[in-house]
């Protein structure tokens, strides 16, 4: 190899290596020997390997241009490696640095179950099915309502009066209505509301038909009347897992009172049965029977059981049981 491009082959594995800004504006100039300035559109034409015409002609052995290549990569990949450690990018929704945790803890993992009530809905009788919020929310509000001290009727327009504000007057001569026998059946509903369309397409004296008759059916499945005379009730309620079936037992002797519950649970799920301060848990770890009972001192006018299944929803279904002498 002659002088001339080992000198040039030596400078630009200089500037390869020196820690300058890589940028056109900062680029060494090179110079030969023989003091003739080789700007830097020379030397990017010798690391391109296509001589600039006119120009003087380099002579390199093969085995040069692929380790200068090499070096030159590597040291890119050095400086891009220090930037990035230096100031890293940044996600596009971030705005600065943040820390994230190595791992989620095990609780942040966990779904939330689905609404396992819902399926009750579809054994309801009514001649449409109602929207699951307006289900879901009319659900809650009923079970609000089990245990206060109101006539049917109250309850009724309580549990409806949210969907229809300022529609109090229509509620309350529309609730008289349903309480009615002749306005219980599905089939009469149909007749008189002449329903075609879905819930959202009704008009409002027809939802709030409709959503009357189902409260009203809602606070039936979700009470459990016992007597004397009757001392056995049960009831049925279907969820996502499959039907949920209850039986409840009652005896009373003088001022001793016993209330038993027994539960055929479609799946895993806790039985809690309480009275005035008094309370008796029962728990299963998988589907099956359920037994929980709860002896008092005293006549108690309400108990209430709540039925839980965290595998389906994580509010628990509430019953109240009425003892009546």
């Amino acid at each position: 190899m002659n002088s001339d491009s080992e000198s040039l082959k030596n400078q630009l594995l200089t500037w390869l290596l020196a820690d300058t800004d890589t940028s056109e504006t900062n680029l060494v100039e090179f110079k030969e020997n023989d003091g003739v300035d080789n700007s830097p559109e020379q030397a990017a034409t010798f690391a391109s390997g296509a001589p600039k015409l006119g120009g003087k002609p380099q002579n390199f052995k093969l085995g040069d241009i692929p380790t200068v290549q090499d070096r030159f990569q590597a040291i890119i990949k050095h400086r891009l490696q220090t930037e990035i450690e230096n100031q890293p990018p940044l996600f596009p929704w971030e705005t600065q640095m943040m820390e994230y945790p190595e791992r989620l803890e095990e609780q942040l993992l966990t779904l939330v179950p689905a609404w396992g009530w819902k399926a009750q809905q579809y054994k309801l009788n009514l001649p449409i099915t109602l929207p699951e919020e307006v289900f879901r929310e009319l659900l809650e509000k009923c079970q609000t309502l089990l245990t206060a001290s109101l006539p049917l009727g109250a309850k009724l327009v309580q549990a409806v009066e949210s969907f229809f504000p300022q529609e109090s007057h229509a509620l309350n001569d529309i609730a008289g209505l349903v309480l009615r026998s002749t306005y219980r059946s599905a089939d009469v509903l149909d007749q008189k509301l002449t329903i075609e369309n879905d819930y959202p397409d009704l008009q409002p004296r027809q939802q709030m038909a409709l959503s009357l008759m189902a409260a009203k059916q809602l606070l039936e499945n979700l009470s459990l009347p016992v007597t004397p005379n009757s001392p056995v009730v049960e009831r049925q309620w279907f969820t996502s897992e499959g039907l949920l079936t209850l039986r409840v037992e009652y005896q009373s002797r003088g001022k001793q009172t016993q209330l038993q519950v027994q539960a055929d649970l479609p799946t895993k799920g806790i039985l809690t049965l309480r009275a005035d301060g008094t309370l008796a848990m029962a728990q299963s770890s998988s589907a099956g029977c359920l037994n929980v009972e709860l002896s008092c001192q005293e006549f108690n006018p309400t108990y209430t059981l709540e039925v839980e299944f965290p595998e389906i929803d994580q509010q628990p279904l509430l019953f109240v049981i009425n003892p009546m002498n």
